[in-house]
């Protein structure tokens, strides 16, 4: 017997309902801040990922799927959308047509990591980007959207954190300063932080191993290195969201775990989620779109784990029971060619309805209405065909009518809310 492959799921009724639901809620959230859908490929050139997220981020070292073509070119799954988002962006011209643009995604990405609760190795991402603007305003309106968007998900108990990650000019400097502190005390850092040390250090400060943990307490903080353009964009960002009463905590740490952030950097997470708290991230990368070819264009966006919004917004949400409207119980041959035009017809209607195909007894087919948890029952016998009528029952109440047939559509529009 064939399963799924470790790291992935099968979604099935009624948790999908919540999918659809989310994903719903999504599309009429970003229509309302302007932002238009973009949908790009499964999978790209493997260099794309390489040069964009960065070749000694851990995503890129230890965690894509990459596999060669029959004409051996290397190709990798998505394992993060900003690097094909900017691929589309800079390959069909987008900056010519319009100087600020903005887009929306909902994909699956790939990524070859541990299985966990709300982590998976095929997972999805929501995500938001702005291409065309240095403005700090760009900045503040993706953390307004996401703040936005995760709660009318139903993601509760919110912290949102907040640093500067500099740019090329100061950041170089502030790297320097963090090797000398962590060289002192190399000994003391988990394996993985040692390597990131000759690498790049900036990449200790992500680290949540638990020896590394109260080192990086005392580490030189970026916040204290920044140079002038990048300390005034990030005071124009506090201040912004300041004064639209978004609460937000400092965290000099935060350096996200992608290569190519400039100046701000931001996460929300939840309680809800336990130890691995993390729902949304985000930043600015003005160099990101330049390094994959394209002019230079600032562009700085976010993206939040489908699959994380879902589990933190779960224990809030009441349980959904998926109905039907109207199940057909046929007894016997004749009403089933006529029942079936009917059938067809409210379809159209857009009343959902479903019909016995097993010629199994009334009472089987009853409880099937029960299971599907249909509105009304209609029961058509060879009696009820040769009448021209139809036995009209609300299994919510319990009243039963008996309806012409050609009567039923107008019966059921009557009597369900549609």
């Amino acid at each position: 017997m064939f399963k799924s492959v470790r790291g992935t799921k099968d979604i099935f009724p009624p948790e999908v309902i919540r999918w659809q639901n989310l994903e719903e809620t999504i599309r009429k959230v970003m229509k309302n801040y302007n932002y238009g859908e973009i949908r790009t490929p499964i999978f790209e050139e493997t260099s794309l990922f390489a040069r964009g997220i960065g070749d000694e981020t851990d995503i890129v070292e230890k965690e894509m799927y990459t596999f060669a073509d029959k004409s051996q070119n290397s190709l990798t799954l998505k394992p993060e959308m900003t690097a094909a988002v900017v691929r589309a962006y800079v390959q069909h011209n987008f900056g010519e047509s319009r100087p600020v643009n903005k887009f929306y995604y909902v994909s699956p990405m790939f990524r070859q990591e541990r299985p966990q609760a709300g982590r998976l190795r095929q997972f999805h991402q929501v995500g938001a980007e702005i291409f065309g603007t240095n403005s700090y305003l760009a900045d503040c309106e993706l953390i307004i959207l996401a703040e936005d968007l995760l709660s009318k998900l139903g993601v509760r108990n919110l912290n949102l954190y907040l640093n500067s990650v500099g740019c090329p000019k100061c950041r170089p400097v502030y790297i320097e300063r963090l090797k000398k502190y962590f060289l002192k005390i190399e000994s003391s850092l988990s394996e993985d932080s040692r390597n990131r040390l000759k690498k790049n250090p900036l990449r200790i400060l992500d680290s949540k191993d638990e020896k590394d943990i109260h080192l990086k307490e005392d580490a030189p903080s970026i916040l204290d290195n920044l140079c002038d353009e990048c300390g005034e964009h990030f005071s124009k960002v506090k201040k912004f969201l300041v004064g639209n009463k978004i609460s937000f905590k400092i965290n000099p740490n935060l350096v996200r775990g992608l290569d190519y952030y400039t100046k701000t950097a931001f996460e929300f997470t939840s309680t809800d989620l336990g130890a691995q708290d993390a729902i949304c991230g985000g930043g600015r990368y003005d160099l990101l779109v330049s390094q994959l070819g394209g002019k230079e264009t600032p562009g700085v966006g976010w993206a939040c784990g489908i699959e994380r919004i879902l589990l933190a917004s779960q224990k809030y949400e009441e349980r959904i029971n998926e109905s039907l409207d109207c199940y057909f119980c046929l007894l016997g041959d004749s009403p089933k060619s006529t029942v079936y035009n009917l059938i067809s017809e409210l379809r159209k209607e857009n009343i959902s309805c479903d019909c016995d195909m097993l010629d199994r007894s009334l009472k089987a087919q009853m409880r099937e209405a029960n299971r599907l948890n249909a509105k009304f029952v209609i029961i058509i016998g060879q009696e009820e065909f040769e009448k021209n009528v139809a036995v009209c029952k609300n299994l919510a109440t319990g009243e039963q009518q008996i309806v012409v047939t050609n009567e039923v559509k107008n019966y059921l529009k009557k009597n369900l809310i549609l």
